[in-house]
């Protein structure tokens, strides 16, 4: 994922302003306007590593020297030094919860993610890890982006990626075939068409639909497999991608992940996943004329 640096820092800076305010009163309060420091950004625990980029971008924005000491996707032991802050220490002070968060959060993502990942490669599968569009409320590119640092495939970005049909989309249509009909009347060839189906019967309607990708919602195991064995009779199966989602959490990943599937959607990767713990800690305060 990239989008040029001026509307990253955009995104950025509009979070640093929500948590800012009118100002930090309490730095404005004890730290003296001209005083300068050095900072250090550390993680208390292992995980992958996420938001170095948006860290560097966000801190470069207000006037702050950065180095990063590990690159985005990096495995790392607890007690690491991240990042070297550098500058007004006005600046860094009033810029750290911000930082934190995200760098928090996104490593969090990336590190359940990754560890799915190595769950199933573990055990021998190629089955992919993919995640939902349940994430946080204005972070969806930081959310989706910490997924694919992580090694997890993105699923659909936005609303305007892929063509899927869910159930309330059937409701109003009256049926699969009559759904995926009025999709094909003006759809562009661009697009994939995904169905979601919620019982094995509609499995083989929505393969001779012509569908790309079926997702097989609130499955069992044993459910899937059935699914599979009906495909296969009836010659369908090689030309489908399927999708299992939902009730798929980290412990039952793998009894999804080996049925036959392609690929294993859950929502917990984004909406649960525990924010790394990770602080800033000044490291050294230049002497201001104050002193």
């Amino acid at each position: 994922m990239f989008l040029p640096q001026k509307i990253l820092e955009e995104k950025l800076r509009n979070m640093l302003a929500e948590d800012v305010g009118q100002g930090d009163i309490t730095t404005a309060l004890i730290v003296p306007a001209d005083s300068t420091a050095e900072a250090e950004v550390i993680t208390k625990e292992a995980g992958v590593i996420a938001g170095i980029e948006e860290a560097r971008i966000l801190l470069e924005s207000v006037g702050l020297k950065v180095e990063a000491l590990v690159s985005d996707g990096e495995k790392v032991k607890a007690k690491k030094v991240l990042i070297k802050i550098s500058g007004d220490t006005r600046t860094i002070l009033s810029v750290e919860r911000t930082l934190l968060n995200i760098i928090s959060r996104m490593s969090g993502i990336a590190t359940l993610t990754r560890k799915l990942i190595e769950k199933i490669r573990k055990a021998g599968l190629k089955t992919k890890v993919a995640c939902t569009r349940k994430v946080a409320p204005g972070l969806l590119y930081f959310d989706k982006k910490a997924v694919l640092i992580g090694g997890g495939d993105t699923h659909r970005l936005h609303l305007d990626d892929m063509i899927l049909i869910k159930d309330n989309h059937i409701a109003v249509a009256g049926s699969i075939e009559k759904a995926v009909e009025k999709v094909r009347e003006n759809s562009s060839f661009s697009k994939k068409i995904e169905v979601e189906v919620s019982m094995v019967e509609d499995v083989l309607a929505a393969a001779k639909a012509g569908v790309d990708i079926i997702m097989l919602d609130n499955f069992s195991p044993k459910q899937i497999e059935k699914a599979i064995n009906l495909l296969k009779e009836a010659g369908f199966f090689s030309n489908v991608l399927l999708e299992a989602s939902g009730g798929i959490t980290a412990e039952n990943i793998l009894s999804f992940a080996s049925t036959g599937v392609n690929v294993v959607s859950l929502g917990e990767i984004t909406d649960s996943a525990k924010a790394l713990d990770i602080s800033l800690e000044i490291t050294k305060v230049e002497k201001t004329r104050h002193h």
